[in-house]
């Protein structure tokens, strides 16, 4: 059998930099193998197809349980052949015995990246810089990609907000096949979506201005401006407006103001300097 480059034999003292640092960027499947199983030896040519074929987006890492019993100790590998599938530093699943191809290829398919998710990973970028028209046929190449991957419908409801159609998002929100409805991503478009609305019939941004130099204590003009910054980008003015709202008027619209900064947090990813400082800002405020 050939050589690969996509197939790499592992010992006690590389498997942390192969295996465990190695799948913090692409996922590695490691053969526990051993000379003396006909199984083993069956199955290692399809595992270096497929990792060939795969040019580079999965390693496939050997073990030699005859020259590293302790490694094999570690996993708990009891019988041969046994593939584990590391992916973030971690096992998330494995298989045992020699399977055939399409079982193998099976096995892969919910932890290798799509052609449509590189694309979609894209749409965000093209989004902030404004180019909604590069962001749609990005999608439309999502589509024809891969027709049955649940996360184009997220990238429609991102591209919809975008486009000023927060009606048109809402609706597809509403309409999320249920195994989505707990995804983190789901939160964040939400709160997205809510801004969208926000600004659907608000005044132009120099306009909201205006009203605050004139009124300092116009909740709804210092809402509809943070909003406004939401969606343009500018999250550190929107929370210091929000901020200051939730100070003047906390009973505005519901808790509007709190809940505003929470939807901001999670557009943010939940983590960050800026996150961290008015997180801390609106706890005082509250408390």
């Amino acid at each position: 059998m050939a050589e690969s480059p996509y197939v790499v034999a592992v010992t006690a003292e590389t498997f942390d930099r192969l295996v465990i640092e190695g799948s913090q960027e692409r996922p590695v499947l490691v053969d526990f193998w051993a000379d003396w199983c006909a199984p083993c030896r069956m199955l290692m040519p399809l595992l270096a197809k497929i990792a060939d074929e795969y040019q580079g987006k999965l390693l496939v890492a050997k073990v030699n349980t005859e020259e590293e019993r302790e490694l094999a100790m570690q996993f708990g590998i009891r019988s041969l052949p046994t593939v584990q599938l590391f992916q973030s530093g971690r096992p998330v699943d494995q298989f045992m015995g020699a399977l055939p191809e399409p079982q193998i290829r099976a096995f892969l398919e919910s932890y290798l990246p799509k052609e449509s998710d590189r694309l979609l990973a894209r749409l965000p970028g093209l989004l902030s810089a404004g180019d909604t028209a590069a962001a749609e046929a990005l999608l439309e190449q999502a589509r024809a990609a891969d027709p049955d991957n649940p996360r184009i419908q997220l990238a429609e409801v991102q591209l919809k907000a975008a486009s000023g159609d927060a009606k048109g998002a809402r609706e597809l929100l509403e309409r999320l096949p249920i195994e989505l409805l707990d995804d983190p991503e789901v939160k964040v478009l939400r709160g997205a979506v809510e801004f969208a609305s926000l600004v659907a019939d608000a005044p132009a941004e120099a306009e909201l201005t205006g009203r605050l130099e004139a009124n300092p204590n116009d909740s709804e003009s210092r809402y509809r401006l943070a909003a406004r910054l939401v969606v343009r980008g500018d999250y550190d003015q929107a929370l210091g407006h929000l901020l200051e709202l939730l100070k003047r008027d906390r009973g505005y619209r519901e808790d509007a103001a709190r809940k505003g900064m929470v939807m901001v947090f999670d557009l943010l990813g939940g983590e960050g300097d800026l996150v961290s400082r008015y997180r801390a800002k609106m706890l005082s405020a509250l408390y």
